[in-house]
C-alpha cells in the first residue's frame, strides 16, 4: 500500500481565482528600498557556540552551525549529565516544555508547576543558584501552572538579566549571576502584568499568565499572552491577550498593542456590535520572534474566545489568528495579515515565526514563515507584510449552527503546498481492508465530512448527523515544537501528525452563558477513533516536512516514527506487509550544520528516543534511547572543546529533567572540536 500523498488534497482548491481582501497595511516601500540598500544580514541562529534565545536566535530558526555531532558519529552520543525536577513545585510534573538558555558556559531554565528558575552548569548539570516566587491564591488560579517553555536574556555587556514571566503574570528580572531580582526593576524586581492591561482584571482570580517566555530586543521586553482554553468557557467575556512592551532597566511599561481592535483603531469594525468590549483571548501563547536590526517583533496571535463558536464575536475579528509586525520601541503597527477570518476552529499560530533571508526568482527577500495549525506555511517579506506568494481569499462553506455567520473566504497560500491532512472525506479514510475501509465509511457517516473550514456543527442536526469531523483536529497538525530552519540554505522543516477530532456544539446555560460551546466527548487533543482501534484516517499519521522557501517547493517527507504496535499486531492485518506509518506524534526540532533532530513526542505518551536525520534527504540516521519521552525542544552548544545537545523529558510517571548528550571521547572528531566561533 503507498502512502497518502498531498497532491490530491491540494488540487481541491487549485482555480478558484478569487481576489484577496485580507486586510492588511499597505506596505512600508520607502522602508523597504532603504532596507534592501543595506548589506543582507539574516538571521544566522545560535552565535558564538551558545543558545541566547528560546528558539536559538531572535528569529527562532532552532539553528546552530555546530558540526562536531555528524552523521558519523551521532549514533554514538551519550548521556553526560541529568538534571532533575522532581522536587521543584507541590508535586512532580511530568510534561516538561522547557529549553533552556546557554550563555558563557551556564543553562538557565525553568522547573516546577511554580515555575522556579535555575542556573546550571552546562559542562556538570550541577545547580549554581535557583530562585521561586511564591504568588499564593494567585497561583491557585492561574490557567498555565507549569513550568513554561523557559526565560529570556538580555546584556548590555555589563549587566546581564534573565526574565521571567511566572504562573501568576509577574514579570521578574534576575541578576544572570546569583539569581536575585533587580532592585530597580519594577517593583523590587516584580512587574505585577495583570496591572497595566487597558481593562480590569482582577489581581487574584483573573485568569491569564503565559507559557512561553519574553523576548528583549532593543532593550525592550515584549510579552505575550495564555488564557483559559476556549473549548467551553464559561462565559462569551473574557481577559483579553494584549501585547506589551517594557523597559528591560526599569519595568516601565513603554507600549500596548490591543490584539482586539479597539475604537478609532484599525480593524475595529471587524467586531460587530460591542463584541470588542467583552470578548478575550487573542494573546500571543506561541514564542514571539523579532528581528534586532530592523527593530521588529513578530506577534503569532491566537483565536478570540471561544475556540469554536463565534456568535458573540461577529466579523473577522482583528488581529485574532493573525500574523503581526510591530516596531519594538514603539508598539506601532508596521503591517499585519490575518491567517484565518473569524476563526471558529482553533487554528490559530502555534508556532514562533520564522524568520530568515531566501531568495525567489533571483530576489533577495528578507521573509518570515509562519506555520499554522491546519498545516499551511504563509510566507511574508518580514519588512513590507506582502506575501511572497500569492494568497488567494476562496469560498469556504457556510455554517447553520443558529448565530453563527461564518466567513464567506478564507486565505490560501499558493505555495508551499499544505504539508499535513486538511479536511476530510471518505477517499481519506482507512483503506488497508476492504472490511476496514465499510466499517470507517459507516462509522464517518454519522458525522459532517467536507473540505477545510467545514464549520463546526451541532451535536445533534436536522440531517441526522451528530458533528462534524475536523482535520487537523483540536491538537493541529502542527503546534508549538513544530518548526524549524536552516537559514543558510533557506529550508523550513515541520513536524505533524494526522489526528482527526469531533466537533459537537451544544447549549448548556449550566455550563456557559455562550449560545453554543463544544461539547464532543473526550477532553482536549482528543483524537476521533477509527474501526476496531484503529485510526480512522490513512497513514501517515506524523510526518517530517522540509519546505524550500527560495521556491516553496517541498522538498522530501518522511513519516516520523515507527508503525504503531497497535496496527502491527493487529489481528485483521495478520500477514500483511504495511510500510512505516509513522505515529500521531510532533516533537520539537533542532537543526544543525548537517543535522536534523526530532523528538517524538505525543504529550506524555510517545517514544523515548532522540532522532537523528540527514537534513538533506529525510533518511533517519540515528535514534538515541533516552529515560524518557522527549518533551520540550532540543538545543546545542559547545563548551570545553565539546557540543552538547540537551532536550527536555518525561512521560507517564517519569518526572521531568533534562538531559545533556555528548559524544566519547573516542567518539569526537580528533581535530573537528566544537568551536564557539562556529
Amino acid at each position: 500500500m503507498a502512502l497518502q500523498p498531498l497532491g490530491r488534497q491540494t488540487a481541491r482548491w487549485r482555480g478558484s481565482g478569487m481576489r484577496d481582501h485580507s486586510i492588511r497595511l499597505v506596505s512600508m516601500m520607502a522602508l523597504a528600498a532603504l532596507v534592501y540598500a543595506l548589506p543582507a544580514v539574516g538571521q544566522t541562529g545560535a552565535k558564538g557556540g551558545e543558545w541566547r534565545f528560546y528558539a536559538g536566535d531572535g528569529g527562532s530558526t532552532k539553528y546552530s552551525a555546530l558540526d562536531q555531532i555528524n552523521r558519523d558519529n551521532v549514533k554514538n552520543l551519550r548521556i553526560a549529565w541529568r538534571w532533575k525536577t522532581d522536587n521543584f513545585g507541590p508535586n512532580p510534573e511530568f510534561y516538561y516544555e522547557a529549553t533552556p538558555l546557554m550563555v558563557k558556559g551556564v543553562l538557565y531554565t525553568t522547573a516546577g508547576y511554580r515555575r522556579a528558575v535555575a542556573a546550571i552548569d552546562a559542562a556538570t548539570g550541577e545547580t549554581l543558584w535557583t530562585y521561586r516566587m511564591d504568588e499564593g491564591q494567585r497561583w491557585e488560579n492561574a490557567p498555565r501552572r507549569n513550568s513554561g517553555r523557559g526565560v529570556g536574556y538580555w546584556t548590555d555587556g555589563t549587566q546581564e538579566r534573565i526574565l521571567l514571566i511566572t504562573p501568576g503574570y509577574h514579570l521578574v528580572a534576575l541578576d544572570a549571576k546569583t539569581g536575585i531580582p533587580i532592585p530597580d526593576f519594577g517593583n523590587k524586581g516584580v512587574v505585577d502584568l495583570k496591572q497595566g492591561l487597558d481593562r480590569p482584571v482582577d489581581p487574584i482570580t483573573g485568569a491569564i499568565g503565559a507559557s512561553s517566555p519574553p523576548i528583549v530586543v532593543r532593550d525592550v521586553v515584549v510579552v505575550g499572552a495564555a488564557l483559559v482554553v476556549g473549548r467551553a468557557p464559561k462565559s462569551k467575556e473574557n481577559t483579553p491577550g494584549f501585547i506589551r512592551g517594557f523597559d528591560v532597566r526599569t519595568g516601565k511599561r513603554l507600549w500596548i498593542f490591543h490584539t482586539i481592535a479597539q475604537p478609532g483603531e484599525v480593524g475595529h469594525e471587524t467586531w460587530e456590535g460591542d463584541s470588542w468590549r467583552y470578548t478575550g483571548n487573542a494573546g500571543a501563547w506561541a514564542p514571539i520572534s523579532a528581528d534586532e536590526e530592523l527593530g521588529y517583533v513578530y506577534l503569532p496571535v491566537e483565536d478570540a474566545t471561544g475556540d469554536y463558536y463565534g456568535g458573540h464575536r461577529l466579523g473577522n475579528n482583528l488581529f485574532s489568528s493573525s500574523l503581526v509586525c510591530l516596531d519594538a520601541k514603539t508598539g506601532k503597527r508596521i503591517w499585519h495579515y490575518q491567517l484565518i477570518h473569524h476563526d471558529i476552529w482553533d487554528w490559530d499560530p502555534p508556532t514562533a515565526p520564522i524568520l530568515l533571508d531566501v531568495t525567489v526568482g533571483g530576489r533577495r527577500i528578507k521573509a518570515v514563515a509562519q506555520i499554522t495549525k491546519q498545516a499551511f506555511t504563509y510566507v511574508f517579506d518580514r519588512v513590507t507584510g506582502q506575501p511572497v506568494w500569492p494568497i488567494e481569499e476562496r469560498p469556504v462553506p457556510a455554517s447553520d449552527v443558529p448565530g453563527e455567520r461564518a466567513a464567506l473566504t478564507q486565505p490560501f497560500p499558493t505555495r508551499p503546498a499544505p504539508f499535513d491532512l486538511q479536511g476530510i472525506t471518505v477517499d481519506d479514510l482507512i483503506d488497508f481492508t476492504p472490511e476496514l475501509r465499510a466499517e470507517a465509511t459507516k462509522l464517518a457517516s454519522q458525522y459532517r465530512l467536507g473540505p477545510i473550514f467545514t464549520p463546526p456543527a451541532r451535536g445533534e442536526n436536522p440531517d441526522g448527523t451528530k458533528g462534524s469531523l475536523q482535520v487537523p483536529g483540536s491538537g493541529g497538525a502542527a503546534s508549538w515544537d513544530s518548526g524549524a530552519a536552516d537559514p543558510e540554505t533557506g529550508v523550513v522543516y515541520v513536524t505533524s501528525s494526522t489526528s482527526p477530532s469531533l466537533r459537537a456544539l451544544v447549549n448548556d446555560p449550566q455550563r456557559s452563558d455562550m449560545n453554543f460551546f463544544d461539547g464532543a466527548p473526550g477532553g482536549e487533543g482528543y483524537v476521533f477513533p477509527g474501526p476496531d482501534g484503529l485510526p480512522l484516517t490513512k497513514p501517515p499519521w506524523g510526518r517530517i516536512t522540509a519546505i524550500d522557501l527560495n521556491t516553496g517547493n517541498h522538498l522530501w517527507m518522511v513519516p516520523n516514527g515507527e508503525t504503531p504496535d497497535e496496527v502491527k499486531n493487529h489481528p485483521a492485518l495478520r500477514g500483511m506487509n504495511i510500510p512505516r506509518t509513522g505515529k500521531d506524534i510532533r516533537g520539537g526540532i533542532l537543526v544543525t550544520k548537517t543535522l536534523l533532530f526530532v523528538g517524538a513526542n505525543k504529550r506524555l505518551y510517545g517514544e523515548r528516543i532522540l532522532q537523528a536525520f540527514d537534513k538533506r534527504t529525510g533518511e533517519r540516521i540515528a535514534a538515541i534511547e533516552l529515560p524518557g519521552v522527549t518533551t520540550g525542544v532540543p538545543m546545542t552548544y559547545a563548551l570545553n572543546g565539546k557540543q552538547y545537545i540537551v532536550v527536555a523529558i518525561g512521560g507517564q510517571n517519569i518526572p521531568g529533567e533534562l538531559v545533556a548528550l555528548t559524544l566519547p571521547a573516542s567518539s569526537s572528531p580528533a581535530n573537528r572540536p566544537a568551536r564557539a566561533g562556529d
